[in-house]
């Protein structure tokens, strides 16, 4: 499907939110399918909760319960998206993991599950879903980081790593795929703006600090980023690719 100068939404677009069981995950589902994508929700955990969010808005949803950390796995993910819906326009990747530990104390282990989870969930989506993008001549993919990228954050060595990781992937890639008709953009996303910001010690001290510090004295919330990532999305951000949108209520200002 080529872009019409006038298109405006996501009518006859597919899709794919990895991550998407709750919290932000679900707000995404939800905004892009009220600009009338079809939704493929792709997450480890049951999505039961987001596909039945989805259907009150569009019968055109799918879920899709699979640990997209394995290379096997991912492509039979991909290959079934493509088999349901007929091709795949939009990626919004937010699978992560959240863990806080002193330096000293993180082990290899957690290290790695960081990297993996993070990094190679990212890597194993995006190349699968590369090709089909290509063959359309149009491909939206937006990466979840965090603002702790840009605030360097204490006792999440290993999370703010692999976040800025997703930000270098993202620049490089974009580089290569825009000819193509494809965009590359990350959003970097607050504390604040997690399912359940207060349900650790640090997170909730962070809160009292971190709120007098916006410019917007609110917290976050998951439609906040949902209207940013349904910007992107659109065939009108054509031209934005290779950056990374901070939507933080203006705690990091970069």
């Amino acid at each position: 499907m080529q872009i019409h100068k006038f298109e405006s939404g996501l009518h006859g677009r597919v899709a794919l939110i990895t991550g998407a069981a709750c919290g932000n995950g679900t707000a995404f589902c939800e905004r892009l399918a009220e600009e009338g994508a079809a939704i493929a929700i792709a997450d480890v955990a049951d999505a039961r909760d987001t596909l039945e969010r989805v259907r009150s808005i569009s019968e055109h949803v799918r879920a899709y319960r699979r640990d997209l950390t394995q290379p096997d796995v991912a492509r039979s993910v991909i290959d079934k998206v493509l088999s349901d819906f007929g091709r795949i326009d939009v990626l919004v990747h937010n699978v992560g993991l959240y863990e806080e530990e002193p330096f000293e104390l993180l082990s290899f282990e957690q290290w790695k599950r960081m990297l993996t989870v993070c990094l190679d969930s990212l890597f194993l989506v995006t190349q699968a879903v590369l090709p089909i993008m290509k063959r359309n001549s149009f491909g939206r993919i937006i990466a979840l980081s965090s603002d702790t990228v840009w605030l360097g954050t204490p006792y999440l060595v290993h999370y703010v790593t692999a976040k800025s990781a997703i930000m270098g992937f993202v620049r490089s890639l974009a580089a290569e795929v825009g000819q193509y008709g494809i965009t590359v953009n990350a959003i970097t996303v607050g504390l604040t703006a997690t399912q359940d910001p207060t349900d650790r010690p640090m997170n909730r001290a962070l809160l009292k600090d971190i709120l007098p510090q916006q410019c917007i004295h609110r917290a976050d919330e998951p439609h906040d980023i949902a209207n940013v990532v349904a910007f992107l999305a659109m065939p009108a951000a054509s031209i934005i690719t290779g950056q990374a949108i901070n939507v933080d209520g203006g705690v990091a200002r970069h």
